[in-house]
Order: structure tokens, then C-alpha cells, then sequence
């Protein structure tokens, strides 16, 4: 990382931003507003267009009662006060009247995607402003950190821009070689990246959902209101019932105290971890349990732990970042599935009953992997091992980044010309085996569109 220039680390930190779930799911909302206002505008210019048409009739009718008045025939009725229109009458609905709030949803609709489309900016730019603003302090404010940064002539703001976008977005890049392993025994900024890594993958459905809250509670608006309590409605995929939301949180800390119990027990005496004191070591083993889901930032050479964790993370790698063991009803979770599967066409069910499980095509890009690396399994058996290429996979696939690298020393024929290199154990494979990684990463990228595939198999 450290060949890349200023400028072309700026570009990276704009893609980065740009392709972070975070801010397309925001720019999926504006979309979505976009959409609502274009049909809302619909329904007004065909309601405006039966009003006109109907004027000369009751300007007729208006005519004939008029001289119906002037020579006393008819009596003026006393005509009762306009009532307010649906929307204003939906504006001044208390925000613990559940009823009348469902009578309004069309009304509020628009107004709450509109809302919600300013939270999640607004939650963008709070966590990235607030995380530059403490990484970069921390960095100015502890000498064995920027005396890093300073032997590397990376500059300290450079730094803090990049790994912030970085982390929050779950792309594991940082502009040093070693990633974080030369800052593992600086505990504050591990702390720090620590929250960046929750807020933009793992909890940031409940930490939404909790913002709205509290600025429902502030504010009094009813928007928000209508945000938690319809958030099938609302449409917005991140957005995830309060039960939901709560059960995620449970789960969360719960696959994290689980690898942080095995991580401290398997690596606490391991080579990874010399020369760190017991409370740098916590911190540290924290930190790379964290980031086994989705973030990829690392403190230690993967290559250096134990198989046994490895594993850990593997399964940890794999599973999206909204899974939650604990019971749930299908209704609760997604309130318009089951309409979703009524409505499907028979076509569509052909091609669901079509599709593999998420295992089953992780299990056939290995198995392409290993025959198109199979010379190289052969002559380099130590590096060359399929469980370093399965934690290589995964860790495409869920959009990680971990890797256990390469090392000239454990060539069974050494190599005169090998020399150890920072980048990742992918960068020794055949260009065939390039390319199905890519395939896997964007596979992992869009997986959300296949995680129904599967369940016509039966095994009994």
C-alpha cells in the first residue's frame, strides 16, 4: 500500500465511500423519494384534470342556485368549517396514537423516506467526522504512532481520512504495508477503529434504529414515529424491526466474546502477540476478533495462529452481517416476505428451486481453486494448503480481506529468487485462479439476491 501516491489514495478513499453499503443504501432512499414524489405528482395532475372537468357543471349548478336565492326559493344552508386536509390532520397526530398513525401511512410515506434518507447522512457524517477528528488527534498526540507514520512519510491526516473511509466501509485497507501490525501495541487507536467497525457493518441497523429513536423523542415528529413503527413500509432494508434490532445486538457481542475467549486462549504465548503487555494483548485480541466479521484489519500474521481459530473465523467470515441465531419468526423479521413468495410467478419459482446454497457455490470455487493451483499444491505443499485456501475464499467472499500471506520459509525447495513480500497469499496464485477470486467477491458482494437458494434439497 505504501507505493500508492497521495493522489491515488484519495481516489481509493472516494471508492471506498462510494461503494460502501451505507452510502448506496442512502442513495437507494433518494431513489426511492425520487420515485414516491414522481407518483405522487402523477395522482395530483389526474385529480387536477377531474376538477377542471367538472367546473362547468357545478358552475351551472352554482348559477341556478344563485337565482334560486335571489327570488327566495331556496334558503342558504350554513355550510360547516373546511376541514383540514389528511396531511396537516396526520402532522398533528400524537406520537402514542398508533391508530390514526396507520390511517395516514400514504400521507407520511414520503415525508418519512425523506427523513430517513437525512438520519442516514446524517450518520454518515457524524461517524466519519468524529472518527477522523480522534485518530488524527490520537496520532499527533502519541509519539510511537506518528514516529510510525513518519519513518513511512505518510502523512497523519492522509492516514486518518483513509483508514477511517476504510473501516467504517469494511475494506481493510490501510495505507501501510503491514496493515495494523505496526500499531498493535497502540491500544488507543485500536479502540478507537474499534467502534468504526460496528457502526458501519454489524450494528448499524440497531444503532439507526436507535438514532431514530432518540431524535423521535427530541424532535416530536411523527415521521419518525411512523419510521419504527413501519419498517417493512418504509422499504429500507437496513431498517430491522425493534425485537430485531435488539436480538442482533445480543448476537453480535455474543460471536465476538466467543472468538475474543478462543483468540486470548489459543494466541496469549503466541509469536503474534511477543512483547505486548497483558493489557495491549486484550485490546489487541479484541480488536482482530472484531474485525473477523467484514473488516479484515489485522494485528497478527494469519499464518502464525492456531488452525483452530482459523476456523473460528472462517465461519465468522461467512455468515452475513445481520445474522442472528436466536428465535425469530419469519414475519417478524420481514413483515412483506410472505406476500413476496404469493406473488412470485411460476417461472420465478422454477428458478429459485434452480439455485445451490450460498455452501454449495463457496464449495465449487474451491474445488475450481485447487485444480486450477493443483501444480502448485504439489510442489509447495506448506503454503499451498486448502485450508489457506478456503480462509482465501471466504474471506472474499464476505468481503473481509484476511489472508494468511506467503512465506519463503516454509518452501520445501527453497527458492533463491523468493523474497517475502506484505501482500496477500493470492498474489502467488495463476492468473485463472485470479480470476475466480474476483468472481467470488462479487458473488459475496451480491449475495444478498441468492440467500433463499438452497432449500429444495432434503437431506434425510
Amino acid at each position: 500500500m505504501e507505493v500508492f501516491s497521495i493522489a491515488q489514495l484519495v481516489v481509493l478513499t472516494v471508492l471506498m465511500l462510494l461503494g460502501g453499503e451505507v452510502f448506496l443504501s442512502m442513495l437507494g432512499l433518494q431513489i426511492e423519494s425520487s420515485k414516491f414524489m414522481k407518483k405522487q405528482e402523477k395522482i395530483e395532475n389526474k385529480v387536477d384534470s377531474l376538477v377542471s372537468s367538472d367546473y362547468l357543471i357545478t358552475s351551472s349548478i352554482h348559477t341556478n342556485v344563485d337565482n334560486q336565492i335571489e327570488l327566495g326559493l331556496v334558503k342558504v344552508p350554513h355550510f360547516e368549517r373546511e376541514k383540514p386536509s389528511s396531511v396537516e390532520t396526520c402532522r398533528n397526530i400524537g406520537t402514542d396514537d398508533d391508530d390514526q398513525l396507520m390511517s395516514c401511512s400514504e400521507d407520511l410515506k414520503y415525508d418519512s423516506i425523506r427523513y430517513l434518507s437525512y438520519v442516514v447522512l446524517g450518520y454518515l457524517l457524524v461517524v466519519h467526522v468524529s472518527g477522523f477528528a480522534l485518530v488524527s488527534s490520537y496520532l499527533s498526540l502519541v509519539p510511537s504512532a506518528r514516529n510510525v507514520l513518519e519513518n513511512k512519510s505518510i502523512s497523519i491526516h492522509t492516514f486518518s481520512v483513509f483508514a477511517i473511509v476504510s473501516t467504517f466501509t469494511n475494506c481493510g485497507f490501510i495505507p501501510t504495508n503491514e496493515n495494523m501490525i505496526v500499531f498493535r501495541k497502540n491500544a488507543g487507536l485500536l479502540l478507537l477503529l474499534i467502534p468504526q467497525v460496528l457502526l458501519g457493518n454489524t450494528l448499524f441497523p440497531s444503532c439507526l434504529r436507535f438514532v431514530i429513536w432518540v431524535l423521535g423523542r427530541f424532535t416530536k415528529k411523527v415521521e419518525f414515529k411512523y419510521i419504527l413503527k413501519n419498517a417493512g413500509e418504509v422499504g429500507y432494508a437496513h431498517l430491522l424491526p425493534s425485537l430485531h434490532s435488539f436480538l442482533l445486538v445480543v448476537t453480535v457481542f455474543g460471536f465476538i466474546l466467543v472468538q475474543f475467549v478462543l483468540f486470548c486462549s489459543m494466541e496469549w504465548n503466541s509469536e503474534g502477540l511477543n512483547g505486548m503487555n497483558p493489557y495491549q494483548k486484550l485490546v489487541g485480541c479484541l480488536f482482530q476478533t472484531v474485525n473477523s466479521r467484514h473488516a479484515g484489519e489485522s494485528i497478527v500474521d494469519l499464518s502464525l495462529v492456531s488452525p483452530a481459530v482459523l476456523v473460528l473465523f472462517v465461519v465468522m467470515m461467512y455468515l452475513p452481517p445481520y445474522t442472528s441465531f436466536l428465535p425469530i419468526k419469519d414475519e417478524e423479521l420481514s413483515p412483506a416476505s410472505s406476500s413476496e413468495k404469493k406473488t412470485k410467478s411460476s417461472w420465478g419459482r422454477l428458478m429459485e428451486n434452480l439455485k445451490f446454497s450460498q455452501l454449495s457455490y463457496l464449495f465449487i470455487f474451491v474445488i475450481l481453486i485447487c485444480i486450477s493451483e493443483r501444480k502448485k499444491m504439489k510442489e509447495d505443499p506448506l503454503n499451498f494448503t486448502v485450508l489457506n485456501i478456503v480462509i482465501e475464499v471466504i474471506s472474499a467472499y464476505g468481503n473481509v480481506g484476511f489472508t494468511t500471506g506467503y512465506s519463503c520459509k516454509r518452501q520445501l525447495n527453497p527458492d533463491g529468487q523468493c523474497k517475502d513480500t506484505w501482500y496477500g497469499f493470492s498474489g502467488r496464485w495463476s492468473n485463472t485462479g485470479k480470476l475466480i477470486l474476483i468472481v467470488v467477491m462479487f458473488f459475496g458482494r451480491l449475495k444478498k439476491f441468492n440467500m433463499e437458494g438452497g432449500r429444495t434439497w432434503r437431506l434425510q
